[in-house]
């Protein structure tokens, strides 16, 4: 082989393997996550699936199932979901999203929650399925945020997800099918796009747009958060069942995902 075709074939692996280093998060942000007395009751939800510091999307298609957990009870708001067309800052072109407008009926938590379609990610031949949770705390009543929701996987937070100060830690456990994942990756970004242009994270190297933690025997990570905004953690396990692809059974890579927002400290 010569030195030139040589050089262009390690050029090619080297853009592979930038595509593939790029992290997929579901993400599900409320434009509040703490309702005060004497705020409005109206909750948007946005529903998207992206990588957050590159802020480079995917076409997000009708979610298999959207609700929310609240006083005990699973309550269905799929049918709620309006399709909307949004501009990444990372990309050309428009991409497709869902938004919910909720109504806080009374005090307590509600656990926002998404299970999307399956999705095909060529560049690292398996589908990708994200289940997705945020909570949302209104009038001060803290009463089931660490309450599961019953997904195939997901993220059970042990630090309550609201009201949190930037340099918190945030813990969580990860549940497989019920049990604690022990072993499991969880990566950790931040959504650049929820706050201004000139206070984004801007990373130096690979390293730095993806941060990786490991769960311990119990299925429990930790992280401290450095700045504030929306971070979202996702810990990624391969799915126990596969789903045909041109004929072909693919893996599938299902995700526990959880959003936090974290604020500055003031006086």
């Amino acid at each position: 082989m010569s030195k030139k075709n040589a050089l262009f074939l390690s050029t090619c692996c080297l853009i592979l393997t930038a595509n593939v280093a790029l992290a997929h998060f579901g993400t599900l942000i409320p434009s509040d996550d703490i309702i005060s007395q004497g705020e409005s009751r109206k909750v948007t939800v946005d529903l998207k699936f992206l990588h957050p510091i590159e802020g480079n999307y995917m076409e997000l298609v009708k979610p298999e199932q959207f609700g929310v957990l609240n006083k005990g009870k699973l309550h269905d708001l799929k049918n709620n979901l309006v399709r909307k067309t949004g501009h990444g800052a990372g990309q050309k072109g428009a991409f497709g999203y869902w938004q919910d407008e909720y109504k806080i009926k009374h005090p307590g938590d509600y656990t926002f929650y998404m299970e999307p379609k399956p999705y095909w990610e060529p560049a690292e031949d398996k589908y990708i399925i994200h289940y997705t949770k945020v909570c949302v705390s209104a009038f001060g009543l803290d009463d089931e945020w660490d309450v599961p929701v019953g997904l195939k996987t997901e993220i059970v937070p042990l630090t309550r997800p609201f009201g949190l100060w930037t340099g918190n830690i945030f813990r969580g456990k990860v549940l497989l099918e019920g049990k604690a994942a022990a072993g499991t990756e969880v990566e950790v970004e931040f959504l650049n796009e929820a706050v201004p242009e000139n206070e984004r994270i801007k990373p130096t190297s690979d390293p730095y747009v993806t941060q990786v933690v490991k769960t311990d025997k119990n299925g429990i990570f930790t992280y401290a958060m450095p700045k504030a905004g929306w971070w979202g953690f996702a810990a990624l396990n391969e799915a126990s069942w596969k789903i045909p692809h041109d004929g072909v059974d693919k893996g599938v890579e299902i995700g526990a995902v959880y959003w936090v927002k974290t604020r500055d400290l003031t006086q």
